[in-house]
């Protein structure tokens, strides 16, 4: 008896010890599959190159995607990393410098060019900007959520494409209900992009 409660304490302990590792590595996995915010048009955008104070600019992406910089002219930003944009400008900086040129440094200060529009039978139809991306559940949340009779098993988000507009269906009827038919939410519940229009019939 004296050795069965020994066991019990043991196995406890070591229930405890793992559970908080658990959780860390569970959190991980969630954080890990992140996507890196890409700048869109109407971003602001901050760039440094270190040492060059004249080379220090607060920008806002143009509609069409660019900005200029000095010594440099057009540079296209839409849809690329912040790292990207960087690769660009100590490229286009090369010989303006007898050596190495110095570090640039790409930030967004405001994303306010990510927004997305909600229309139809919800209650409070708009346009928003989130500054983080969002999925059309939470797109829905911030318009308030669906009206009564809206149907939600035909919702059309009309995308903005290189090529024109496109659209995709979307059916969030079981999705509401708390049943998402796979353990793979991401298939069901698709991410709202920079620019999207969403429709709820």
């Amino acid at each position: 008896m004296y050795q069965a409660a020994i066991k019990t304490y043991i196995l406890l302990l070591i229930a405890l010890v793992a559970a908080p590792v658990a959780a860390q590595q569970q959190s991980k996995t969630v954080t890990s599959g992140a996507r890196a915010y890409t700048i869109n048009a109407g971003d602001d955008i901050e760039v440094y190159v270190w040492g060059e104070e004249r080379l220090q600019r607060s920008i806002k992406v143009l509609p069409d995607g660019t900005f200029s910089f000095p010594l440099i002219g057009k540079v296209i930003a839409q849809g690329k990393l912040p790292k990207q944009i960087e690769e660009d400008i100590s490229k286009g900086l090369e010989t303006q410098y007898r050596g190495e040129v110095p570090q640039v440094t790409v930030s967004v200060s405001a994303p306010s060019g990510l927004q997305f529009s909600v229309i139809g039978k919800v209650a409070g139809p708009g346009t928003f900007t989130p500054g983080r991306y969002v999925n059309l559940l939470e797109a829905l949340s911030m318009a308030g959520g669906a009206s009564e009779f809206a149907n939600l098993s035909k919702i059309t988000i009309v995308r903005k494409t290189g090529q024109g507009l496109t659209h995709l269906k979307a059916n969030l009827g079981d999705a509401m209900k708390g049943n998402f038919g796979s353990s793979d939410a991401t298939v069901t519940i698709p991410q709202i992009e920079s620019g999207d229009t969403v429709i709820v019939p």
